[in-house]
């Protein structure tokens, strides 16, 4: 039976093949023509651009004080201005691009492994079904930002607490999406014959379900991106990110709150950065729905 279910796996691909190819080649073709989607990779490409070339964009160290430069306006010496300790914001909102953007991806990594491993294991085996999705449940049953800083603040202040906090808060929302696209696709003619052909739960879901459920996930990754970049900005203006003096958008606009009638510089720009940031991932994600969901007719 092992042989066989090989063999039909092999079968089914190489006939799939040429379908799968041209069908990649045209959701590339949907998205380069999809307007929001090109206008929010720009958007992305210019924050990630500037996060990896934060050194030479910003050869001045973000911690670096220089107290005789207090409150500088932005001016072609200092673009973004100074700050209360005389620290480039340019440099600060730079390198805080670095970490928020750091802290986004490692979530969207975590969940995507995780959640899928969740989603995958309640969707196809139904005995599992109920208790997981019962503990996915308890944990949404909490406002995200609420339970983000219950967790942050249980666990302390550092980088690595804050990614799993977030993750935490995530997880479940994942899960639940992959589930559902499990459930649906399981009962496709092609997983039937692959049961029927013999082969085995983990060979089915790992060659014919996982793959076809990757559409609804990816979508749930762009936007979770944008959720895990605000919330820990959240986090952070709450004082309960990464240690200071490392900077971050959050932090960096929780320490110009005060300073906002002589220095707006301190809070607006950072805000500015994280507001575009968003913004970008959401019209990313916007372009992905569009465009891999088949239950929306997008003519574009």
């Amino acid at each position: 039976m092992a042989d066989s279910a090989v063999a039909f796996d092999e079968a089914v691909a190489a006939a799939a093949e040429p379908e799968r190819r041209s069908a990649r080649w045209d959701t590339l073709r949907r998205l380069w023509r999809h307007r929001s989607f090109k206008f929010g990779l720009a958007l992305f490409a210019i924050i990630v651009a500037a996060a990896v070339l934060a050194p030479w964009i910003s050869p001045v160290s973000p911690n670096k004080l220089q107290m005789r430069l207090r409150f500088e306006p932005p001016s072609w010496d200092h673009p973004f201005g100074t700050d209360n300790l005389g620290r480039s914001q340019l440099a600060r909102v730079v390198y805080g691009a670095q970490l928020s953007l750091f802290i986004g991806t490692m979530v969207v990594l975590v969940n995507a492994v995780f959640g899928t491993l969740i989603g995958a294991l309640a969707g196809y085996f139904k005995q599992l079904d109920n208790a997981l999705m019962r503990i996915n449940d308890a944990i949404m049953a909490f406002p995200a930002v609420l339970l983000a800083i219950g967790v942050a603040a249980v666990l302390g202040r550092s980088t690595p607490n804050m990614i799993l906090a977030l993750s935490i808060v995530y997880i479940p929302r994942t899960a639940r999406i992959v589930r559902s696209s499990v459930i649906v696709v399981s009962q496709m003619e092609y997983v039937q014959a692959a049961v029927a052909a013999g082969a085995g739960h983990w060979r089915i879901l790992r060659r014919h379900i996982l793959p076809n459920s990757m559409a609804p996930l990816l979508v749930q990754l762009s936007f979770l991106f944008a959720y895990a970049v605000l919330t820990e900005a959240t986090l952070s203006f709450l004082g309960l990110g990464a240690e200071p003096p490392a900077p971050t958008w959050g932090n960096i606009m929780s320490e110009g709150r005060q300073y906002m009638r002589e220095a707006p510089w301190i809070i607006t720009i950072p805000g500015a950065a994280l507001a575009i940031t968003v913004m970008a991932l959401n019209l990313l994600g916007d372009g992905l729905r569009d465009v891999l969901d088949p239950r929306l007719k997008i003519q574009q």
